[in-house]
């Protein structure tokens, strides 16, 4: 499979690329491809002085799945009573950049009848949502997924958009396995990643682009520094291709990490030094934030690959931040437990959390940050009422 070049200079007239021997000039690039500042700005702010993003996306049966398996009954209150506890836990807009919102929950309203988008718009924080609508099995590829939903996706974001989202979300996953993925795959999903890329800007949303390397196999670490190195020089082919605005998108990538399954796992700095060749190697410059995804990652060992991959003396020309779902909210589900007086240790450990992630964000993380004696010097203060978000669950 043939791969073009996809690393592009800032300086005009510059080679930026090149197919078939063809050279792609930057000041074509600008022609086609007129950012809009607004976009620009969003994707910064998303990711600014160490925040990261909350992916809170989970479908209604993933979430069912997480909350049943702690004894929860799931209803649309209780779903809406957890990511309420989530978004109004005070001060969190000091680590959380983004939100990425899931259909049912941009539509619901809190206990008092605040709407949830409204939590975090008054708080600060940048609105998103997941509009792929799941993987499904490829046709005629065994074993192979492609993410569908492209179908009315324009109309769909331009509702999202006047709800308030100003960001969105479209994952696609990439199986290894013997002669997986193949070339077929991989376009597949590249291509569709950047068709939903072009629709978002064109309706004023920052997209963020997901091409996920499952951690699932056997396979090594090289063997996956090998396939995501492949993953993203097709995605970001297909984006210059869509005249995506790179300026105006974040990129949420796996870490490079060997299978679940594989009989040696890579030491921390390891898959650092691995994550950020492979970033350096495929990623175009102009990208403002690189997001990654903790993939099933326990909450501390994403904390350390961050930091530690922040901590490399090695170029790094993004921002590098996370997009947690599991990893930033399995403490808090445990400690929530589906009642309401548990709603303060919820939020508190949550807090604790965020601000753990935004300090490998910086590269400022330390072990000892996990212990008893950290986590009450960093409890969250509780709310007061007339703060946004504030409800009576915060009494409790």
């Amino acid at each position: 499979m043939a791969l073009r070049l996809a690393h592009f200079s800032i300086g005009t007239l510059q080679v930026v690329g090149a197919t078939g021997g063809h050279q792609v000039f930057a000041n074509e690039w600008e022609e086609d491809m007129t950012t809009t500042s607004s976009l620009d700005e969003t994707a910064r702010a998303i990711v600014a002085d160490g925040k990261g993003i909350l992916a809170a996306d989970e479908t209604v049966p993933t979430i069912t799945k997480r909350l049943t398996a702690r004894g929860i009954e799931s209803t649309a209150d209780s779903r809406r009573d957890y990511r309420e506890m989530l978004f109004s836990t005070p001060n969190v807009a000091s680590f959380i950049g983004g939100v990425i919102l899931q259909d049912e929950t941009i539509r619901q309203k809190s206990v008092t009848g605040i709407p949830l988008i409204d939590l975090l718009v008054d708080r600060g924080v940048i609105p998103g949502i997941k509009v792929d609508e799941g993987v499904h099995p490829l046709a005629g590829a065994p074993g192979e997924f492609v993410t569908e939903g492209l179908d009315g996706l324009r109309k769909r974001l331009e509702e999202y958009h006047n709800m308030g989202a100003r960001f969105a979300k479209w994952r696609a996953v990439f199986i290894i396995r013997d002669g997986l993925p193949t070339a077929r795959c991989v376009h597949a999903n590249a291509h569709a990643l950047a068709r939903y890329a072009a629709l978002c800007q064109e309706q004023g949303l920052v997209p963020i682009v997901e091409p996920e390397v499952l951690m699932d196999g056997v396979h090594s670490l090289e063997r996956c520094e090998e396939v995501t190195g492949v993953v993203l020089q097709t995605v970001f082919d297909q984006l210059f291709d869509q005249k995506v605005s790179l300026e105006g998108m974040l990129l949420k990538p796996n870490m490079v990490i060997a299978g679940h399954d594989s009989g040696r796992q890579a030491s921390v700095e390891e898959v650092a030094v691995a994550t950020l060749r492979t970033l350096t190697r495929h990623v175009p410059p102009a990208v403002p934030g690189v997001v990654f995804l903790s993939g099933g990652q326990n909450h501390v060992l994403a904390t350390e690959h961050l930091n530690a991959i922040n901590q490399l003396d090695s170029p790094k020309p993004w921002t590098l931040s996370y997009s947690y779902g599991r990893a930033l909210q399995d403490e808090a589900l445990a400690a929530w437990q589906g009642r309401r007086e548990n709603v303060p240790a919820g939020q508190r450990v949550f807090y604790h959390r965020a601000l753990c992630d935004s300090a490998a964000a910086l590269g400022r993380y330390r072990g000892d940050m996990e212990s008893e004696e950290a986590f009450a010097q960093t409890a969250v203060p509780p709310a007061r009422a007339g703060e946004p978000g504030f409800t009576d669950q915060t009494l409790h």
